[in-house]
């Protein structure tokens, strides 16, 4: 199964900002534990590459890099074990340079000129970043219509309230979020609370999914 398919079997993609690399060893078995072994780690602090390392070492979990920015980031993620980079905006360079390297890449795009641009590129699956300020599900939904082939990954703004009305769109293939992985719990160790947290989101994104 090649990564696209295993993040759209997740639903759900936790996007993690981490502090600290020793917290991801710890952050990464608590999502197996509650049953969603995948993990975008953002590169927001300079913790990502060796947090990625850790999670990719462990063997159990689809780790990726997110907030990927430069052709540089995306060498130093995939050196570090990401299997696939996610990025705010559509770059030609970042997107070239993942292509490069043989790993899947999510730009973000949404409007339809950035989708465009990304089907330029060869991608039919972009990232609708941020979903919550760029018109959230009707958004998608209106940009599916012209763009039939095109699979969205909205993020940012979606939770437990709304995530039904994203999983409810034939186009959309997963949702990245940051719920069931709040800084603050990660921060302080409490692995527990994140399975516990990662299962009810898990259970949730199960309910809502159309079979």
């Amino acid at each position: 199964m090649d990564v696209l398919s295993q993040l759209s079997a997740a639903t759900l993609v936790p996007v993690v900002v981490l502090q600290d690399a020793a917290d991801a060893d710890g952050l990464a078995g608590a999502l197996v534990a509650g049953g969603l072994p995948v993990a975008e780690v953002t590169f927001r602090t300079a913790a990502a590459p060796d947090a990625i390392r850790a999670m990719a070492d462990r063997g159990d979990i689809l780790v990726g890099a997110g907030t990927v920015l430069t052709p540089e980031q995306v060498d130093v993620a995939v050196k570090a074990g990401a299997q696939y980079v996610v990025s705010p905006g559509t770059s030609r360079a970042v997107v070239e340079r993942c292509q490069e390297h043989g790993v899947a890449v999510l730009p973000g795009a949404v409007t339809a000129t950035e989708i465009q641009a990304a089907l330029e590129l060869g991608l039919r699956t972009v990232k609708f970043f941020p979903a919550g300020t760029s018109g959230g599900a009707p958004a998608i939904k209106a940009l599916a219509a012209p763009f039939g082939d095109v699979r969205f990954v909205p993020t940012g703004g979606v939770g437990p309230a709304n995530l039904g009305d994203y999983l409810a769109l034939p186009s959309v293939v997963a949702v990245g979020g940051s719920w069931m992985v709040p800084a603050a719990t990660v921060a302080a160790h409490e692995f527990d609370a994140i399975t516990d947290l990662t299962r009810t989101a898990v259970d949730l994104a199960r309910s809502l999914r159309p079979a």
